[in-house]
């Protein structure tokens, strides 16, 4: 099941959250994630978040601002089952089009994205972390 964000589901959220950053940007130092885990915590209660919930526990997350998808996040356990396509199609019934930032090196959500509609617009590199990146768009057709 899809639905909003609760306050109460922001801990497992963000655990998710860290745990699959730090195993999908291995390139990127631990410390950057860790440095940035309250943060994103704070800011997860002011975004649009849908979490797919399974026998009362969430195992994955899409998080968006307007048209931007700020990541899709599946739990370790729950990878490569579907869950991450069922967030990005619930999204793509609610919106026209769709932007997102991917980092070089994450070959697998490259691969994912484009599966999914995704056109690689342009490169650039994100500040934060000094690592390339490419902009994806999906536009309903």
């Amino acid at each position: 099941m899809i639905r909003k964000l609760l306050n109460g589901d922001i801990d497992r959220v963000a655990d998710i959250w860290l745990k699959t950053n730090l195993k999908a940007h291995y390139f990127i130092s631990n410390q950057y994630w860790k440095s940035n885990y309250e943060l994103v915590k704070e800011m997860m209660s002011q975004s649009e978040v849908y979490v797919f919930e399974a026998d009362k526990m969430i195992q994955g997350f899409v998080g968006l601002n307007d048209e931007y998808i700020e990541g899709i996040f599946v739990s370790d356990e729950m990878q490569s089952c579907g869950i991450g396509k069922l967030l990005l199609d619930y999204i793509k019934d609610k919106k026209v089009r769709l932007q997102l930032n991917v980092y070089q090196k994450n070959a697998r959500a490259i691969s994912f994205y484009q599966r999914e509609g995704f056109i690689i617009q342009c490169e650039g590199l994100d500040e934060a972390t000094g690592e390339k990146e490419y902009t994806m768009l999906w536009k309903q057709k």
